[in-house]
C-alpha cells in the first residue's frame, strides 16, 4: 500500500466513532517503518480535547486494527488514551 492511498483516509475507533481524516504519515526512515498516522479531527469531535496537539491527533501505528477503505483503531477512543499514554512513556 502506497503512502499516498493513506492521507484523506477516515479513522474510525472500534465502536464506529469518526475521529477524523489522516493528513499525514510519520515515518521511520531508519527502518522504513510507519510510527504513526497525523489526523485532523473532525469539527466539533470530544476527541479533539483529549488527544489534539495543534490541531492534530497523533495516533501510534500500534492502535490500528485495520486499512482498508477506512483505517479502523483496536479500541474506542475512549480506551485509547491509555494506551497512547503507555506508549508515550516508552518512547521518550
Amino acid at each position: 500500500m502506497r503512502l499516498k492511498t493513506i492521507v484523506g483516509k477516515e479513522v474510525l475507533d472500534e465502536k464506529g466513532s469518526i475521529m477524523g481524516k489522516v493528513t499525514d504519515v510519520d515515518i521511520d526512515t531508519a527502518s522504513n517503518c510507519v510510527n504513526s498516522f497525523i489526523i485532523t479531527p473532525k469539527s466539533g469531535n470530544s476527541i479533539t480535547k483529549t488527544f489534539s496537539r495543534k490541531n492534530e491527533i497523533i495516533v501510534p501505528f500500534e492502535m490500528i486494527k485495520s486499512i482498508g477503505d477506512k483505517i479502523i483503531l483496536k479500541k474506542a477512543i475512549t480506551e485509547a488514551e491509555s494506551i497512547v499514554e503507555e506508549l508515550e512513556m516508552i518512547t521518550y
